[in-house]
């Protein structure tokens, strides 16, 4: 039961992933909610022991956590997919979304999970001498069934078998195991488990709209998919889908008319003379950036860091990834430019899970990292996504960039992004205008603009560091303030 119990906890949050991502908070949200309900089982299956302490009450019990085990996967799709379009219609953050779907989807099997212990106790237990030896070897023995069941679905089962079928195979496990203490009639309940598992997957998430799919998968960190629309524009979308981490437009050629093409020209702030030598490209996902900066400075030698290397082989594949000097590499951001000894021209830092940044991307502590990697005259730009009408995140990070830099200049491209730009040289809107003629044809047009819009950063904001830096309750707080002012 233990391992049942554990193994849904964290087929729940990969479940959960791609509708409203797997940050700490959604993690936080399935793992109270897995307590809660075990807890009320607990008191559930004390009380249910002592009206019927027969076997046969155990199985009925495990038996109908199997049934509600095995349901969760087929109702997750069309009732998940409701609860985020409805969240999304007063942007509401992830800590409500996540928190009513692991409610509805797993409480209830898991309670009746939690059950399980007191009423096999209570069975077990025949004088009361030997209460003590006896729950504390059930209890035992359901904690190195609850380390077996994270394992088994972490490393095992939802890499290699999928999330929908981790539930299932848990199910089957349960089903299997009351069957054996029920009537004869009660095998058809593992035998209807196993027939689900021969089911085709199907995808994930449906497109709408005429949008077209090419691609799904679930990689070591998340749910990814890549969408075309009829014009033959093509993106990828991760986790929750409501951001496009990588984009190639049909019509424009190497340039996407979004915020990747700002990053190949304010390296040029600081009136730089010649394309930058070497770059690196923090959270590259697909590629987009990677791509263009090939294109248009082909000796630039870029690194294109991305801790998923699915969505690397999902550039090459359907992103046309590649540049005369890329060198794609595998890892995570903070800790690649700790073990580097390269020194950088321009630092872009783009790793988002959305909605948030990764907490130990926005502190004193890392922007000292960066700045320690770059070549004199060298710039850290930091994409900054927040919701709409919202800059708390923008203040923080310009306040800690600038404890850091001695120049932090901001470019409000999109409504939901904003580019910064760190630097120790001086910078300018006018440094960039002036270096425009010195840019690819292509390019100028979206210097004039970049250049028009830079000015210096927002004053205020707290200053993050490693110790603290609540990240993700400032961006939900954020999601739900601007929700409540467009309700008012």
């Amino acid at each position: 039961m233990g391992a049942a119990s554990l193994g849904a906890e964290i087929a729940a949050a990969r479940l959960l992933a791609p509708y409203f991502g797997a940050s700490t908070i959604v993690w936080a949200n399935t793992i109270a909610t897995v307590l809660v309900a075990l807890s009320a089982g607990y008191w559930m299956g004390g009380r249910l022991a002592d009206r019927d302490p027969t076997l046969r009450g155990l199985c009925r019990l495990v038996l109908g956590a199997a049934a509600l085990l095995a349901a969760v996967p087929f109702v997750a799709r069309p009732f998940l997919g409701r609860a985020v379009d409805a969240l999304d219609a007063v942007e509401a953050g992830a800590f409500v979304g996540s928190l009513i779907g692991v409610l509805v989807l797993i409480a209830a099997p898991v309670l009746l999970l939690g059950a399980v212990a007191p009423y096999a106790g209570r069975l077990r237990v025949a004088r009361v001498e030997e209460a003590g030896r006896v729950t504390g070897r059930l209890y035992a023995i359901s904690t190195l069934g609850s380390l077996a069941g994270v394992f088994l679905a972490a490393l095992v089962l939802v890499p290699f078998a999928g999330t929908r079928r981790t539930f299932l195979v848990f199910a089957l496990a349960l089903a299997a195991v009351a069957a054996l203490g029920l009537a004869r009639r009660a095998l058809v309940a593992p035998l209807a488990v196993a027939l689900l598992l021969a089911l085709p997957q199907g995808t994930v998430k449906a497109t709408t709209g005429g949008d077209r799919l090419l691609h799904e998968t679930e990689t070591e960190y998340g749910y990814a998919r890549v969408v075309q629309d009829p014009r033959g524009d093509r993106w990828l979308e991760l986790n929750e889908g409501q951001a496009r981490h990588s984009l190639m437009r049909a019509d424009r050629g190497y340039l996407t008319g979004g915020y990747w093409d700002e990053a190949l020209v304010l390296p040029w702030a600081v009136a730089r003379r010649a394309p930058p030598a070497r770059i690196a490209i923090l959270g590259s996902a697909a590629g987009t950036m990677a791509r263009a900066y090939g294109h248009f400075f082909p000796r630039t030698q870029i690194d294109a860091v991305e801790l998923d290397g699915a969505l690397t082989a999902i550039g090459r594949r359907w992103f046309a990834l590649r540049a005369p000097h890329l060198r794609a590499i595998t890892a995570d951001a903070r800790p690649y430019l700790r073990q580097t000894r390269r020194r950088y021209d321009v630092i872009v830092v783009d790793a988002y899970r959305q909605p948030y940044i990764p907490f130990y991307l926005t502190t004193r502590e890392f922007f000292a990292l960066a700045r320690a990697r770059l070549r004199p005259g060298g710039v850290v730009v930091v994409n900054v996504g927040h919701p709409q009408h919202s800059d708390e995140l923008e203040r923080v990070l310009g306040a800690t960039m600038a404890a850091v830099f001695a120049s932090v200049l901001r470019d409000p491209g999109e409504r939901t992004n904003t580019q910064l730009l760190g630097t120790g040289a001086p910078a300018s809107g006018a440094r960039l205008a002036a270096s425009a003629p010195r840019l690819p044809a292509a390019l100028r047009p979206v210097a004039a603009r970049a250049a028009a819009r830079l000015a210096p950063r927002l004053p205020g904001g707290s200053v993050y560091t490693d110790d603290v830096a609540p990240v993700e309750w400032l961006v939900d707080a954020s999601i739900v303030r601007v929700a409540a002012e467009g309700g008012q």
